[in-house]
């Protein structure tokens, strides 16, 4: 596509707004997504650090009842 203005580009023959707001609205959903798995990752994170340290305890718990 070749427009002759910065004002054609933007407006893109009519249709300008639906476009722009098709990418506003993608962008929106894409930062929505990476910011729900940035905090999904740091809870799974956290469940797994908190599992581990409960067999631990187990652990430790088991070898004094053992000995």
């Amino acid at each position: 596509m070749f427009f002759q203005t910065w004002s054609d580009f933007f407006n893109m023959g009519g249709y300008g707004f639906y476009v722009w707001l098709s990418y506003a609205v993608s962008l929106v959903a894409v930062i929505a997504l990476i910011v729900q798995s940035v905090k999904q990752r740091k809870t799974v994170l956290q469940h797994v650090l908190r599992e581990q340290q409960r067999e631990e305890r187990l652990q430790q718990a088991n070898k004094g009842n053992t000995l």
